[in-house]
């Protein structure tokens, strides 16, 4: 018999849920729901997970042991307690429709769940993902604002565009989508990589965006390929270690989206490429997360 499925939960602040997600998110390859109680004004950030034996009280020391990182980098995440609880499998499947709405970005591109009957208007190009499969599907704060970049990047196709660190693929899909050409994507994890070629083949860009296995760290400092807008989502200690190789992969004139940022390390992050001699022209900051696109 299959394990029993359970709703692993973190009651946060709303304040910090974005950032317990994203912390849900690495732990579980799965997009987290969220839940705000009207009366207590606490935020439920919860994926369900079939455990194995032994696994629920490891988890729960890894889990408070990130929660005391987010601390120490100065997100207010009280009252974090942790609960697992298990759930009816009929109702976990259902939960997830609850929470994810469909995310416009103007008239350009319209990103929804499979389930959802909103029709695109005219010319909006849409892209199909589900949550609970794999890291990003527009609803965190960075993946929006990549996003939103690759719509403004828009000049009527032909631009080419990279993403390191796909994830779930959503940034070379809506690229490929857009007119993008050549798309390029990749991630050092198996699992992401093989979702984001299924994702690809759903949304029918498998042949023209290249999502491939790959890790920032062991890429050569002389990139063979640049491309005009390049999209790194990732935590800012590797992006600061990796700027160079970063950098190098952005054509003469083009851009660089720099997300997954918190607000308290994006300083950070901007002191490393300006020092390449790289000048942030905009930025967002959404709850606890700050991205920022970057010229030369």
């Amino acid at each position: 018999m299959k394990d029993p499925i359970h709703q692993v939960a973190i009651i946060t602040n709303p304040l910090a849920e974005d950032a317990v997600s994203a912390l849900l998110e690495r732990e579980f390859g799965q997009t987290p729901s969220v839940y705000t109680d009207a009366t207590t004004q606490l935020s439920t950030v919860s994926v369900y997970w079939h455990f194995q034996p032994g696994e629920r009280t490891e988890l729960r020391t890894t889990l408070r042991d990130a929660l005391n990182e987010l601390e120490e980098d100065g997100v207010e995440i009280a009252p974090a307690r942790i609960k697992v609880i298990k759930v009816p499998p009929q109702d976990w499947s259902e939960s997830w429709k609850k929470h994810f709405k469909p995310l416009a970005f103007g008239d350009a591109l319209l990103v929804k769940p499979t389930w959802s009957k909103r029709k695109p208007s005219k010319g909006q190009q849409v892209v199909l993902l589900d949550p609970g499969l794999s890291f990003g599907t527009g609803q965190h704060a960075t993946t929006r604002f990549c996003l939103g970049e690759i719509v403004r990047g828009v000049n009527g196709g032909g631009r080419s565009f990279l993403d390191i660190g796909t994830g779930s693929g959503i940034l070379a899909i809506a690229a490929a989508k857009l007119g993008y050409s050549p798309v390029e994507a990749f991630d050092f994890d198996p699992d992401c990589v093989r979702i984001s070629l299924e994702n690809a083949v759903l949304n029918k860009v498998e042949s023209s965006a290249d999502i491939h296995a790959g890790d920032v760290t062991k890429l050569p400092l002389k990139a063979t390929a640049r491309f005009n807008l390049v999209c790194a989502n990732l935590i800012y200690d590797l992006l600061i270690a990796q700027s160079a190789k970063i950098t190098a992969r952005v054509a003469e004139g083009g851009s660089l989206v720099l997300a997954g940022i918190l607000e308290t390390q994006f300083k950070q992050v901007q002191t490393a490429y300006e020092a390449r001699g790289w000048k942030l022209v905009r930025a967002r900051t959404e709850k606890e997360w700050r991205s920022g696109i970057f010229q030369r």
